[in-house]
């Protein structure tokens, strides 16, 4: 399972550290010391990360874009069939879900709360790990 740093937990969800920081010192996510690192447990971030987005942010700019059509974000869902998968990132305010072999989500070590990019070619979704 990864773990993220409030700063790296601040750039997946598109804010600034001091916010992440007073969220988490107002409960909304989960944290954890290691030494004197403050941590966020991958599960937890990506659930947050969800509630976040569908809060929604009317009338903000989104914190990422379709530059070079990469969405970074975090791993929410994954759903495994024989020889299919299903992936689900959210990148800022974009849920993106994309259908891959089985294999590529367990070569990759694609699991809720993992970092990974979303690549966007035409009608296809590439997935990247960091």
């Amino acid at each position: 399972m990864e773990s993220y740093t409030i700063g790296q937990a601040a750039r997946l969800l598109g804010v600034s550290v001091d916010t992440a920081r007073r969220w988490a010192d107002a409960d909304r996510f989960p944290t954890r010391r290691e030494g004197t690192r403050r941590m966020v447990d991958g599960p937890d971030l990506a659930a947050f990360c969800v509630e976040v987005a569908q809060e929604g942010a009317e009338g903000e700019e989104a914190p990422y874009t379709s530059a070079r059509n990469a969405f970074p974000g975090i791993v929410t869902g994954v759903k495994l069939g024989t020889v299919d998968a299903q992936v689900e990132i959210q990148a800022g305010p974009h849920r993106i879900v994309s259908l891959l072999t089985r294999e590529a989500v367990e070569e990759l070590g694609l699991e809720v709360g993992a970092r990974a990019t979303a690549r966007v070619k035409s009608t296809s979704v590439f997935i990247d790990r960091a």
